[in-house]
């Protein structure tokens, strides 16, 4: 009886957390926004239709990244497939993709954006390729980048 019970509750809890889940906003100009009233870093996923989701799978939806992003970041994902966006803001996330240095993808980075008189600028902090590690310890990777010593 209890260890159905627990096995109930396992279930149970990670149905609340995924329920949880993350927010990615996906218009830079939120995101931005965001992370200025927010004084966080924003964490830039660039993605396409038919790239490998193992970066999803094995790190974005683990409860250590959910609760790490949810304290640390302004999550933003940007799918250079999407047709739903416009032509100006698919070529916006292009050219922030060239200016970032993603070379492949999918791959996340962090950065820090600032506004000045309507130009908005981005300190790369670092980039997260997928990398076969842990989620504790692709965490600890991104907080060295945000918190270098």
């Amino acid at each position: 009886m209890t260890k159905k019970l627990l096995t109930l509750l396992f279930f149970l809890g990670t149905f609340f957390l995924h329920s949880q889940g993350l927010v990615w906003k996906t218009s830079m100009t939120d995101a931005v926004a965001t992370s200025m009233e927010q004084k966080r870093p924003l964490f830039i996923f660039f993605t396409i239709a038919g790239a490998p989701t193992k970066l999803q799978n094995e790190i974005f939806n683990t409860p250590d990244f959910v609760v790490w992003a949810r304290d640390n970041v302004v999550l933003v994902k940007l799918d250079l497939s999407d047709t739903t966006i416009s032509d100006a803001e698919k070529e916006q996330n292009v050219s922030l993709k060239g200016a970032l240095g993603v070379d492949e993808l999918p791959q996340a980075c962090l950065t820090i954006a600032t506004v000045r008189k309507t130009k908005t600028t981005f300190n790369l902090l670092g980039r997260l390729p997928y990398k076969p590690i842990t989620a504790k310890a692709w965490i600890t990777e991104a907080n060295i980048m945000m918190n270098p010593e």
